[in-house]
C-alpha cells in the first residue's frame, strides 16, 4: 500500500504544466455568457447592499473581539500598559476572501449582543469554532493563539514564522486564511476561479455532497479541486472550466492526491505534513486533496468509502438516483437554543454512524448522508418540542451482489453504538432525545409530519412537502435490501 501511494504522490507532483493553453472560442464565450446569466438568476452574486452590510458586520465584530481581549487582560491582572497594548485581529477567509476564554467570555459577550442570533459553540470540533449570525450574516469564528506579546494591526499571518511555538489547533485555525491566500496566489486567473467555484459549490449543494462533517467535501476542498482545474486550463472561461472539472475528476485515479504545488517538507519548524511514506494514518486517506500552505494537510480526511463512491458517481453520470430506503435520525429538544446545541453535537458525529454501518456490514451497505437537515416542531402534551431530522440513504456497496433479494441486514448494533456515543454529551438537558428509524420512500411525496413534524418553512405546506421529497431523492438507494431496525429507536 505504501509503495502504491508513493508512486501516486510522485505522479501528482510531476504534472503541473497546463493540459491546454488554448484561448476560448466564440462559441465557448457565448456559452459562458449564458452561464453568467444563470448564476445571476440563482442569486450567486452579492448585491452592493449585501457587501456594505457584510463590511459593517465585520467592523462591529472586530470591535467586540478587541473589547474581549481587553476584558481578559484586566481580569488576569495585567498592567495598564499591557492592557493598552493587548489586541486581537480578525482575518477573513473562505468564500468571503475567495481556549477557554473564547468559548466562555467571548461567547457570553456575543450572547448579549442584540444583533447576534443562532449562536452555537462547537469546542470539540477538529477546528474549534463559534458559529452564529450577525445581522443575518453567517459567521464562523475560529480562534488561534500566537506566540506574540503584541498583535499588530498589520500582522501578516501568511508568513511561515507565524506558526512558531503555536499549538496544533491554532495551526489548523490559521491555515484557513493561509490556504486561501495560497490559492489566490497559485491560480492563473482569480476572476475565472471565483466564478467557476460558485458554480461547482451550487452543484455540490444541489447534489447533497457539500459537507465536510458528513464525509463529503467542505468549501476548502471544493476550492482546491477547482483551483487545480484552473491550473490545467489557464486561459479557459468558467463555462469551459465547469465542463473540464467533471471530466477530469470522473477519471481521477484516487487515491492519487490533488495538489496545487509540491509539498514543502524541509521547514525548520518541523510541523507534521501529509506524507503517506512516513505516516501510516495518511495511507488510509481515500480522496486526498492537499492544502498548499505549510504545513500541508489533507482537507478531505473525512471521506469514507460510501461518500467517495457517491461523489464519483455524480462526477461520472450527473444522473439523479431516487431514494428508496433511508435512515431517519430525528433529534428533539425543548427549545431552539437546546436544539441548536444538541444538533451541533449530533451532526459532528454522524460520520461515526456511517463508519459503523460500513464496518458492521463489511462494505455490503454504503451510505449517502444528506447534509441539509429538516427542522420543525412537534406538538407534545407538555407543549411544543423542537426537532431536526437528518437523512442517510443506504445502497448496496461494491460487495452488494452478495446480498440475496429480500435478505435481512440487521443495523441495530451499529445504531445502538452510535446512540451510546451521542448520549455521552456532557451538556445534555432534559428533553434532548434522538430517534433512529429506517423508512421506505413511497411513490408519492412523503408528508411533512412523517419527517419530523410540521416544517417551519415560509412557503405553503404543499411546497414544503415537495421540498422534502426533493431532499430525499438526493440520496442513492436500492430497494431490494430489507433492513432490520426497531422503529423508532431512542
Amino acid at each position: 500500500m505504501a509503495s502504491h501511494m508513493n508512486q501516486n504522490q510522485k505522479t501528482a507532483q510531476l504534472h503541473y504544466e497546463p493540459l491546454s493553453t488554448s484561448a476560448p472560442t466564440d462559441a465557448e464565450l457565448a456559452s459562458n455568457r449564458e452561464l453568467e446569466e444563470c448564476m445571476r438568476e440563482s442569486g450567486l452574486f452579492e448585491s452592493q447592499e449585501e457587501s456594505i452590510l457584510r463590511e459593517e458586520v465585520l467592523g462591529h465584530l472586530d470591535r467586540i473581539v478587541k473589547l474581549w481581549v481587553t476584558r481578559i487582560s484586566i481580569a488576569r491582572g495585567y498592567s495598564a500598559q499591557v492592557v493598552k497594548e493587548a489586541n486581537a485581529k480578525i482575518f477573513t477567509f473562505g468564500s468571503y476572501r475567495l481556549g477557554k476564554y473564547f468559548f466562555v467570555v467571548l461567547h457570553d459577550m456575543l450572547l448579549e449582543t442584540p444583533e447576534v442570533t443562532e449562536l452555537q459553540p462547537v469546542p470539540d470540533a477538529h477546528v474549534p469554532i463559534l458559529k452564529f449570525k450577525f445581522k443575518g450574516i453567517s459567521i464562523d469564528l475560529l480562534y488561534a493563539r500566537l506566540a506574540l506579546w503584541v498583535i499588530p494591526e498589520d500582522l501578516d499571518i501568511s508568513q511561515e514564522s507565524i506558526l512558531r511555538n503555536v499549538d496544533e489547533q491554532s495551526v489548523r485555525s490559521l491555515n484557513g486564511y493561509r490556504v486561501t491566500e495560497e490559492i489566490v496566489r497559485l491560480v492563473p486567473n482569480i476572476h475565472t476561479f471565483r466564478a467557476t467555484l460558485r458554480c461547482i459549490k451550487l452543484w455540490a449543494k444541489k447534489r447533497g455532497v457539500y459537507s465536510n462533517v458528513m464525509g463529503f467535501l467542505g468549501g476548502v476542498s471544493w476550492a482546491l479541486l477547482v483551483a487545480r482545474i484552473c491550473q490545467l486550463y489557464p486561459y479557459a472561461v468558467p463555462s469551459m472550466l465547469v465542463s473540464r472539472f467533471f471530466r477530469v475528476y470522473a477519471q481521477w485515479r484516487w487515491p492519487v492526491p490533488v495538489m496545487l504545488c509540491q509539498i514543502e517538507e524541509g521547514s525548520s519548524l518541523g510541523l507534521p505534513v501529509w506524507d503517506p511514506r512516513k505516516n501510516p494514518r495518511d495511507r488510509s486517506h481515500l480522496m486526498p486533496i492537499i492544502t498548499p500552505a505549510y504545513p500541508c494537510m489533507n482537507s478531505s480526511y473525512n471521506v469514507s468509502n460510501s461518500t467517495l463512491r457517491v461523489m464519483i458517481e455524480h462526477f461520472s453520470t450527473a444522473v439523479e438516483v431516487h431514494t428508496k430506503i433511508y435512515l431517519e435520525i430525528d433529534i428533539r429538544a425543548n427549545g431552539q437554543d437546546d436544539l441548536r446545541a444538541w444538533k451541533g453535537w449530533v451532526e459532528s458525529r454522524l460520520r461515526q454512524l456511517i463508519l459503523k454501518i460500513e464496518w458492521h456490514t463489511h462494505g455490503v451497505l454504503q451510505c449517502h448522508p444528506h447534509p441539509c437537515e429538516l427542522v420543525g416542531m412537534r406538538k407534545q402534551q407538555q407543549g411544543i418540542q423542537h426537532n431536526a431530522t437528518f437523512i442517510i440513504g443506504l445502497r448496496r456497496g461494491k460487495d452488494g451482489a452478495l446480498i440475496r433479494k429480500g435478505q435481512e441486514i440487521d443495523l441495530q448494533r451499529p445504531v445502538d453504538q452510535f446512540k451510546e456515543l451521542i448520549n455521552r454529551y456532557s451538556d445534555r438537558k432534559p428533553g434532548m432525545a434522538i430517534y433512529v428509524s429506517h423508512k421506505r420512500k413511497k411513490s408519492n411525496a412523503p408528508s411533512a409530519a412523517g419527517l419530523g413534524g410540521l416544517l417551519t418553512h415560509p412557503r405553503s405546506k404543499r411546497v414544503a412537502e415537495t421540498l422534502v421529497s426533493q431532499e430525499m431523492s438526493k440520496a442513492a438507494m436500492y430497494n431490494s435490501i430489507v433492513l432490520s431496525l426497531s422503529t423508532p429507536s431512542q
